[in-house]
C-alpha cells in the first residue's frame, strides 16, 4: 500500500473530525497500529481495510484516487435494485501497468480491473502469498454482494462459516458475501486469481449499516461457537 492512500485514509478520517483514537477504537485496533497504517509505515490487513472502508464510509476507489473521497451521501428512502446496470459508458480499456494495486499485510494483494461505469461491479486481481489470509486476526468479515472467484494458479481455503472448501488452479467459486467468510492460502505456491463482486454498492445504498464489517470478537466467537472441529482442522 502506498503512503498516498494512507494519506487519504487520514484525509477522510479528519474530514469527519475523528481522532485516531476513536478510530482505532472503533475498528478495534490499536492507534499506533493507525497511525502507522497512515503514515504508510505499514499495511493492513484486508480485514482492516474493510473496517476502515466501512467505518470512514468511503469506497476503495477513493482510496486509489480514483474519486472523491467525501462520504457518500445518505441512503434514498426510496428503494432501488441491487444491481441495476447503467453503464456510462461502452466500452473500457485498461492496460496492466495502468491497474490502481492495493498492497496488504500478510501478502494480499488486489489489482483492481476494468469494468464499465455506472455497473455495480467490481473486478479485482487477487494474490495470495503462502501463508496469506484476508485476516491476519484469524476473524471471518462479511460484505455485500455476490463474489465470485476463478483460481488460476495455486490453492485457496474459504471458511464460509461452518463449512470449509478447498480451491484449486481452474476452479471456481460463487457465494453471497454477507455469510461471515475468511481466506487463506495453506500451500507452498502464490495463489492467483479473478474475483467479481456483483450488487455490493447498490445493496449498501439501501442499508443502513455501512458495506463491510468484520466480526467483532464476540460475534465471531457466536459465529463459530459450534464449530470447535472445523476450526482445529482449518488452523492446524
Amino acid at each position: 500500500m502506498s503512503d498516498s492512500i494512507g494519506a487519504r485514509l487520514r484525509e477522510a478520517r479528519e474530514a469527519q473530525s475523528m481522532s485516531l483514537r476513536a478510530l482505532a477504537s472503533a475498528i478495534g485496533v490499536s492507534p499506533s497500529l493507525l497511525s502507522q497504517i497512515e503514515t504508510g509505515k505499514t499495511k493492513p490487513s484486508v480485514s482492516t481495510l474493510y473496517s476502515l472502508v466501512s467505518q470512514l464510509n468511503i469506497s476503495t476507489d477513493a482510496l486509489l484516487g480514483r474519486e472523491p473521497h467525501e462520504p457518500s451521501p445518505t441512503p434514498s428512502p426510496q428503494p432501488t435494485p441491487v444491481f441495476a446496470p447503467n453503464p456510462t459508458t461502452s466500452f473500457n480499456f485498461q492496460a496492466s501497468a495502468d491497474n490502481p494495486t492495493l498492497e496488504m499485510d500478510n501478502g494480499v494483494k488486489w489489482e483492481k480491473l476494468s469494468v464499465l461505469g455506472g455497473t455495480d461491479v467490481e473486478a479485482l486481481r487477487v494474490t495470495y502469498q503462502p501463508g496469506a489470509s484476508s485476516s491476519i486476526e484469524g476473524r471471518l468479515m462479511r460484505h455485500f454482494g455476490i463474489e465470485h472467484v476463478y483460481l488460476i494458479t495455486g490453492e485457496l481455503t474459504l471458511q464460509l462459516e461452518f463449512d470449509t472448501h478447498v480451491i484449486r488452479a481452474g476452479d471456481s467459486m460463487a457465494f453471497d458475501s454477507q455469510r461471515p467468510h475468511l481466506f487463506v492460502n495453506r500451500g507452498d505456491e502464490p495463489a492467483f486469481g479473478i474475483w467479481y463482486v456483483t450488487g455490493r454498492s447498490g445493496a449498501a445504498q439501501n442499508s443502513a449499516r455501512g458495506s463491510e464489517e468484520v466480526l467483532t470478537k464476540q460475534a465471531h466467537d457466536e459465529v463459530l461457537n459450534s464449530a470447535v472441529d472445523v476450526l482445529r482442522s482449518f488452523r492446524g
